[in-house]
């Protein structure tokens, strides 16, 4: 609103700060319309998801189609694979109907939540990269549910139905974690229960690929990338699922010469604002 012609001159012989404060209020309405814009619409999806039967972690949602377009160029470079094949097998991943159903009537059985729906986010990243590279071995420490460790094996069996078998091993400390790992998938795998250092020191078997989703304190992190230091195959890429918030796996590539990329999330239609993916290769 502009100042009246009659305030002008006792405006002008205010001290600074009252004249900032001034602005300030002036432009107060302005500032705050902006941040709501970005803030409220992430707001009102809170209010509304809360009052339904969802998980209180590991938020399973879908990306922007921008951001899974970022991650099928990023997964394409970091691999060598065509944009177009990488495309393909997220798309295998999010229409494998009977994977979403094991997964969402397991959960609904578990009364862990009725109105969970899956939706993969940054594991599109996790199947695509198994789904090109064909490991061997698996390495996933941190199972909680098993989504993950589902995907991942998901990707395994059709490695194998083409020729190219291989073996999932989870790590995890809770007896009772790893509900969802069943079935067929559990064929291509185990979970190796106690402390993931301590499972990870006495594996002794060359990793092909390893996902890092366990105790989330950087320094655990980073102590488990050192154990495996010396265990990795030739060609071997980790994956860090907590590199949005630690430099651990960045630390690690740079004293150890590896190549480090960051994906950051960008959900479709949540209020959470999305972790990422630390790519060491």
């Amino acid at each position: 609103m502009p100042v009246p012609a009659f305030l002008m001159p006792v405006l002008r012989v205010l001290p600074k700060p009252l004249k900032k404060r001034l602005r300030i209020i002036r432009d107060h309405g302005k500032r705050k319309a902006i941040a709501l814009s970005y803030t409220l619409p992430a707001v009102q999806t809170a209010r509304s998801w809360a009052w339904k039967e969802k998980e209180v972690s590991n938020f399973y949602y879908a990306l922007t189609p921008d951001n899974r377009n970022h991650l099928i160029h990023l997964v394409s470079a970091i691999t060598g694979a065509a944009y177009e094949m990488i495309d393909g097998y997220m798309s295998e991943l999010e229409n494998d109907v009977s994977l979403r159903l094991h997964l969402e009537n397991h959960l609904k059985e578990s009364r862990y939540g009725d109105d969970i729906e899956i939706e993969y986010g940054r594991r599109l990243g996790w199947y695509a990269i198994a789904r090109v590279k064909k490991p061997k071995v698996l390495i996933e420490t941190g199972v909680d549910h098993g989504v993950g460790s589902c995907v991942l094996a998901s990707a395994l069996l059709r490695n194998a139905a083409e020729g190219h078998p291989g073996r999932y091993y989870g790590t995890e400390i809770r007896p009772e974690a790893g509900a969802l790992f069943t079935g067929e998938y559990a064929t291509v795998g185990r979970i190796l229960y106690g402390d993931s250092i301590q499972s990870l020191t006495t594996f002794a078997e060359p990793i092909d690929m390893f996902v890092n989703d366990s105790d989330h304190s950087g320094e655990y992190e980073y102590r488990e990338y050192q154990t495996i230091s010396e265990k990795l195959a030739i060609g071997a890429i980790i994956l860090g699922d907590n590199a949005h918030v630690t430099d651990s796996l960045s630390r690690f590539s740079r004293e150890t010469g590896r190549k480090f990329v960051f994906f950051s999330e960008k959900p479709l239609d949540h209020w959470y604002p999305g972790a990422g993916i630390g790519i060491s290769f």
